[in-house]
């Protein structure tokens, strides 16, 4: 979660003003959290009070009112405009997207998840809720997937295999560089995700090698981020230095998360 968070902070500033060089000063004043980061905390909020023995069916309630609660708490943080519209109506419904949302936002699953059908089921269950599109469905499980994995010890093969059930991974980020765009969707942003985790030698690399490459700076962060977390771990400076830009709202939320030990 916190890995996501990170990502998102130091990604936002370059979202619509892309670099393409990993030579960037990681925080600056004009840093700011984004939808990315409340809706990674209200996945985690939710877990942190699920019962697992209330089944997939309560957890997917309960994230949809979360998520409806952040949404009336932070109403303009640069959601898209099919989630903004579900979050103002209140929707129940999902709207078929395809989105890197589901995938920037589910990271606390793999944290959180006994096991890899556990992860995969719970991952499912959570974009479809919004992102009942199966390539929706599918960015969030492959990155839920490999942030368990990550967190229990499997090495970036093992990662990278496993990924491959669900994208192909065909290129390298020095050759997609120069032009690659902003893309959205899954297919076209998760897989840019991962070859940024793969191809670091730290959490911080991976942040960078995320941004260098243009796009949706602060989700491909998010996602990378997340995966990064759970394999490297996260520097302590780096973690104190994003939380910062936070409000108390948001760190009384992450601090009744971590001290369940959820997330």
């Amino acid at each position: 979660m916190i890995g996501a968070i990170i990502g998102d902070i130091v990604g936002s500033i370059y979202e619509f003003d892309n670099i393409k060089t990993k030579d960037f000063e990681l925080f600056n004043y004009n840093c700011m959290f984004t939808d990315d980061t409340v809706m990674t905390v209200a996945v985690a909020k939710t877990l942190s009070l699920h019962n697992r023995n209330n089944g997939i069916a309560d957890f997917k309630k309960n994230l949809m009112n979360t998520m409806h609660k952040y949404g009336e708490i932070y109403p303009d943080l640069g959601y898209g405009g099919h989630f903004l519209k579900w979050l103002e109506t209140k929707s129940t419904e999902p709207y078929n997207s395809c989105g890197n949302g589901s995938a920037m936002r589910v990271s606390a699953i793999g944290l959180w998840a006994e096991s890899l059908e556990e992860t995969e089921a719970y991952a499912k269950a959570s974009a479809e809720i919004t992102h009942n599109h199966p390539d929706g469905i599918k960015g969030a499980q492959a990155i839920a997937g490999a942030v368990f994995l990550a967190k229990n010890g499997f090495n970036k093969e093992k990662i990278k295999e496993y990924f491959l059930k669900y994208y192909t991974l065909d290129f390298t980020l020095a050759e997609i560089r120069p032009t690659y765009e902003y893309e959205i969707v899954c297919k076209k942003s998760v897989p840019q995700a991962m070859q940024a985790f793969l191809e670091s030698e730290d959490f911080e690399d991976a942040i960078r090698n995320a941004i260098s490459i243009g796009g949706d700076s602060d989700t491909i962060a998010a996602i990378t981020g997340s995966i990064a977390e759970a394999f490297y771990g996260v520097n302590e400076e780096i973690k104190e230095t994003a939380l910062s830009y936070l409000d108390d709202y948001l760190l009384d939320e992450i601090d009744i998360i971590e001290s369940k030990k959820s997330c």
